[in-house]
Parts: structure tokens; sequence; C-alpha cells
């Protein structure tokens, strides 16, 4: 049974082909944050395993929240690779080398290539399609990449300034 949550199913629709291709996005960083976690190369190896660690765990939880998000407007979410690496605007290439330096610039592109998206829809989702709810979910998301890409950034100045 659908549930009228008091949004069109045009608009609801809208929200969830963006809401998708934001899923794919955080699945992309969160395969590219574990692939950091793991192959990650230099001084300060084991420090850096564990921060991309608490990264890709922070980022999984956003993964299915957005699934979550998808399903509560009525709507199946994209489950298989096949469908993220169609709607992902991020790429799932990492440039440059295994260096900590390489990890973390590709690591913080991408949060804030998301931070852009996400503040785009905002007002978008309010505005034009009426749903509040999912207006204010972006929202959260904002601050939590804001503060992942602080951390990231405060990484790397630290990396710079000791190498």
């Amino acid at each position: 049974m659908k549930i009228n949550i008091g949004i069109s199913e045009t608009s609801t629709r809208k929200v969830v082909d963006e809401l998708s291709k934001l899923l794919a996005d955080e699945f992309m960083l969160f395969t590219k944050t574990k692939n950091a976690h793991w192959n990650v190369e230099g001084i300060g190896f084991h420090g850096l395993h564990a921060f991309f660690e608490g990264q890709f765990i922070q980022i999984d939880e956003i993964v299915d929240r957005i699934a979550e998000r998808i399903r509560s407007l009525g709507h199946f979410s994209l489950a298989s690779l096949k469908d993220f690496l169609q709607h992902a605007r991020l790429s799932e290439t990492i440039q440059g080398d295994h260096s900590a330096v390489s990890f973390i610039k590709n690591l913080s592109n991408d949060h804030q290539s998301l931070m852009i998206t996400l503040r785009a829809n905002i007002d978008l989702f309010a505005t034009e399609y009426k749903d509040y709810g999912s207006s204010d979910f972006l929202t959260s998301l904002i601050v939590e990449h804001e503060k992942m890409a602080w951390m990231l950034s405060a990484h790397l100045n630290d990396k710079l300034t000791s190498i």
C-alpha cells in the first residue's frame, strides 16, 4: 500500500531521481574511501588506515540513510554496482599514486562536489517539489560532509607541513 505523504507523484519521482544519483555518488565515495583505507602507503600508514576506516564507516551510514529515504518515499533504491556506476556523477578512479596526499586530495574534492550538489538540491526539493523532509535530510548530510572534508583538509595540511 502506498502512503500519501502529501507530495505529488511527479514531484516525488523527481526527488527520488536526485536522491538516487546522490546514493550512487555516496556509494562511489564509500568505495574510494575504502580504497584509501586498504591501499594508502607511506609515513603514518597506521594512523591513516584508521582515519580512512572511520570515514568509510560514516559514509556507509549515509548510504543506508539515503536508500531508506528513497524507500520511505515509496520507491526502490539502487542496489547494484551496475546501477551505481550508471547513476554516479563522481568518478570511481583515484587520480595519482597511493600516497596519503593523493588519496586525501581526491576524497576532499569528492566531498566538495557532493556539498555543492546537496546545496543546489535543498531549495529545489523544498520550493519546487514541496518535499521539506528531503530538503531537511540533505541539510543534515551537508553538515556531515563539511566535517569529513574539514578532517581531510586538516590531515592534508598536517602531511604537507611534515614533508
